[in-house]
């Protein structure tokens, strides 16, 4: 009790203001004591009012009150402070705005420590004293301060709500079942309490048991993160070796072919400087023996010329100018020419490859692809253009000017040649590879069409296969009467209503490949589920009446 009579000092001996222990405590005329710089302060924020007022009982002074400090508060205070307890932080001990308060405090309310569920107020330390000492307060239910205790009670009858109604699932008090819930299924709060008590407990296993499984989850998937994370360093640096000895390779082969270029041209600059020396030389003599001959020419002793003229007009062998075979203009261009071709192979190559070498980098994937669509809405946010490879097309096989229809004929078309045009199946595909997740469909207008997904191996003339007869290629066959199946040359008969639409669902990462009758509703025709190893095409293929069509449709 001791405690709490100096519990008591330190609230009467603080400031309201900065709830602290006064400092150089002053009275004003009402009564209230404040610290001095805290009610100058104050009142400092009233001087445009030009009236100043108590910050407790808002008593107003027409005139700024002289403060004075009081001696006898001062030294009350000092002999607080040297019991060596000093007021409590306001934190701790005052109701703020989030905080539940005393119903009991008046002015400045204590926080409430408390809430009775019989009496239905909060209280603080000192005013819940009583639950504790008198004992009939000591049967009271006390629980953690709540702001909600007005819920506990009927709005209806003005009762504590103590019991609890299952037909209407909701707290009522003991008069409700007379009237407003009469017949309904109710028992006690505390029963109740203890019915949900248990399904909470079964709840909280079952969290736990999710959470003990989600963090058993969230390790393996730290362990994957590591896993791909190192696993990427490694394949980044063995990429990166591989290309650096692809680098030096061709530039050992293009420091090879520069020698052979220098040496090859110093060996026929040297030839061509010999050829002009003798040239040049045999110039000189010509030179002279001309100006022999033009003296000679010029003598008038005829003995003396015919003297002279056997030795003079003998003519040394002359350098064949014939045997010289220039070719203007042409030197080391062929190497050139030899150079690009090489150049030219490498970025087929490169251009080629790279397809697979990108597609095997986005097949890794630790983690389960997304569900099939279910309805259409969802399968349209998947919608791919496709356009028809016109390179591939049989000659039998007419195309749009946008290339997304295609019409069999009974003639053949003047196509130019291309190696990966189709000559044996009136078939054609497209020209964008599909290696990610999409969807399209195909308006067909005819008794034989065939909608198909194939690898690029189907494309090489050395090898055509007829869509659906190969280990890498997957047809529907939607002749009049019904729809078949194909792959790796084995038919499955197919159920599913007729329809002029058909719908093609590829997810190449997750392996899965479905056709659907599309009219007003989607219906699956047959799916495949599989490991795609290689970029696919969308392929169409008419083989039935002249004049059949199929085309994809622009979906939006």
């Amino acid at each position: 009790m001791a405690q709490k009579s100096v519990q008591l000092d330190r609230e009467t001996f603080s400031c309201s203001i900065c709830l602290d222990l006064l400092k150089d405590p002053v009275t004003i005329p009402c009564g209230h004591s404040y610290c001095m710089k805290c009610i100058n302060g104050f009142w400092d924020g009233e001087e445009e009012k030009k009236t100043y007022s108590c910050p407790q009982c808002r008593q107003t002074f027409t005139a700024r009150p002289v403060l004075v400090k009081s001696t006898m508060l001062a030294d009350l205070v000092e002999e607080l402070k040297k019991t060596g307890l000093q007021a409590a932080p306001a934190d701790h001990c005052y109701a703020g705005p989030e905080d539940v308060a005393c119903d009991f405090c008046t002015g400045i309310k204590l926080k409430a420590v408390k809430s009775c569920l019989v009496c239905l107020v909060s209280y603080c330390e000192k005013h819940l004293q009583p639950h504790y000492d008198v004992a009939p307060l000591k049967k009271h239910k006390l629980v953690e301060p709540s702001k909600k205790l007005q819920e506990n009670i009927c709005s209806r009858h003005d009762e504590v709500k103590k019991m609890f109604c299952r037909t209407d699932q909701q707290s009522i008090c003991y008069l409700c079942p007379v009237d407003e819930h009469k017949g309904h299924d109710t028992v006690s709060a505390a029963a109740e309490r203890t019915e949900r008590q248990r399904e909470l407990e079964v709840s909280r296993q079952n969290i736990q048991q999710r959470i003990q499984d989600r963090e058993k989850d969230v390790k393996l998937l730290q362990q994957e993160v590591e896993a791909i994370n190192q696993s990427a360093d490694q394949t980044v640096e063995h990429s990166e070796k591989i290309f650096t000895e692809l680098i030096h390779l061709i530039q050992k082969r293009s420091s090879d072919v520069k020698q052979q270029i220098r040496s090859q041209q110093e060996t026929e600059v040297s030839r061509v400087k010999e050829l002009q020396e003798k040239l040049e030389q045999e110039i000189t003599e010509l030179k002279r023996k001309d100006a022999e001959l033009k003296q000679l020419s010029h003598t008038e002793d005829h003995i003396q010329f015919l003297h002279n003229y056997p030795s003079l007009s003998a003519l040394s062998e002359s350098t064949d100018s014939s045997s010289i075979n220039i070719r203007p203009l042409s030197y080391f261009e062929d190497v050139t020419a030899a150079v690009s071709e090489v150049r030219d192979k490498l970025q087929d190559i490169l251009r080629e490859e790279w397809t697979n070498i990108s597609l095997t980098v986005t097949e890794v994937d630790v983690l389960l692809s997304q569900p099939e669509p279910k309805t259409r809405d969802r399968f349209l946010k998947y919608s791919k253009e496709i356009t028809l490879d016109p390179n591939t097309a049989h000659t039998q096989l007419l195309l749009s000017e946008d290339n997304r229809r295609v019409t069999l004929l009974f003639y053949d078309e003047s196509y130019f040649y291309h190696p990966y045009r189709f000559t044996s199946y009136k078939q054609v595909v497209s020209r964008e590879s599909l290696t990610e997740r999409c969807y399209w469909e195909v308006l067909r207008r005819g008794r034989g069409v065939i909608v198909a997904v194939a690898s690029k191996n189907i494309r090489t003339a050395q090898d055509e296969c007829w869509f659906g007869h190969d280990d890498q290629s997957w047809a529907l066959d939607c002749n009049k009467n019904s729809y078949i199946f194909w792959h790796n040359s084995i038919q499955t008969p197919v159920s599913g209503p007729r329809s002029s639409r058909v719908g093609v669902y590829l997810d190449h990462r997750a392996g899965i490949l479905s056709f659907y009758s599309v009219s007003e509703t989607m219906t699956l025709l047959h799916r495949v589920q599989t490991t795609f190893t290689q970029p696919l095409y969308a392929g169409l293929s008419l083989y039935y009446n002249y004049g059949d069509i199929a085309e994809f449709v622009t979906l939006k």
